[in-house]
């Protein structure tokens, strides 16, 4: 019923922990779908031991390998996972029965940072709360946790991959001009602050920013107005 499509880079040090919370869903009508960008590490090994699907493509953009792994997905119903997204046990049960019941097109899900820090828990609220009040005409959709259903992804011929950063939120909002887009309730996702942990909390905030006013005005971001390459914090 869910095809789950994780994008990796090498992913060594990640990708066991989102398979193993995988493995131990109370859901069993899924497969996973690891598309890789040709790692340099033991990546590709772990997703072959954990049995997964394994696509593999010399392009390191996360918008190109989810659009590869869709090419194989043989499920009608799509999740896009982070190699560092956390979920809980009943993540995928509550998240494919409230998407089916609500018959969305594509949703989101409300995060917790994967951290005990203080700082997190204010993240946390004021990402949930712009999420809940912009799902209702310009949605944000990070690409760490993203259910949709693969006629839609299809329809807009899946991830545009001449955006170089924020494709996700992008990705979301064209398939909100043909379908209904929602934030999930029944559900929540663990989010990664291993790049703000590596490049601090202050230059991450202005990035945002600086990204934030340049898709409000100017539209999907084609240029490299901000350093955010795809594995930069994976070690």
């Amino acid at each position: 019923m869910i095809s789950v499509i994780i994008p990796t880079l090498n992913e060594e040090k990640k990708l066991s922990n989102i398979l193993n919370d995988l493995k131990n869903q109370d859901f069993l009508n899924y497969e996973v779908i690891v598309s890789d960008g040709n790692s340099k590490d033991k990546t590709q090994f772990i997703a072959r031991q954990n049995n997964c699907r394994l696509v593999v493509s010399d392009i390191n953009s996360p918008a190109h390998q989810r659009n590869k792994g869709v090419e194989e997905a043989k499920y009608l119903n799509l999740l896009f996972l982070d190699a560092d997204s956390r979920i809980p046990r009943n993540f995928l049960k509550n998240a494919y029965n409230e998407f089916i019941k609500r018959d969305l097109g594509v949703a989101s899900f409300y995060l917790r940072f994967n951290s005990k820090k203080f700082i997190y828990k204010i993240y946390n609220f004021l990402y949930n709360s712009f999420c809940f009040v912009f799902q209702y005409f310009k949605p944000l959709s990070v690409g760490a946790a993203i259910m949709v259903k693969k006629e839609k992804h299809k329809k807009i011929n899946g991830f545009d991959e001449t955006i170089y950063v924020g494709e996700d939120h992008e990705y979301a909002r064209q398939i909100k001009k043909i379908a209904k887009f929602r934030m999930l309730k029944s559900t929540f996702f663990y989010f990664s602050p291993r790049r703000w942990e590596k490049e601090g909390h202050i230059k991450s905030l202005l990035k945002i920013f600086k990204m934030s006013l340049y898709m409000t005005f100017y539209g999907p971001i084609r240029k490299k107005i901000v350093d955010y390459e795809f594995g930069d914090f994976n070690k």
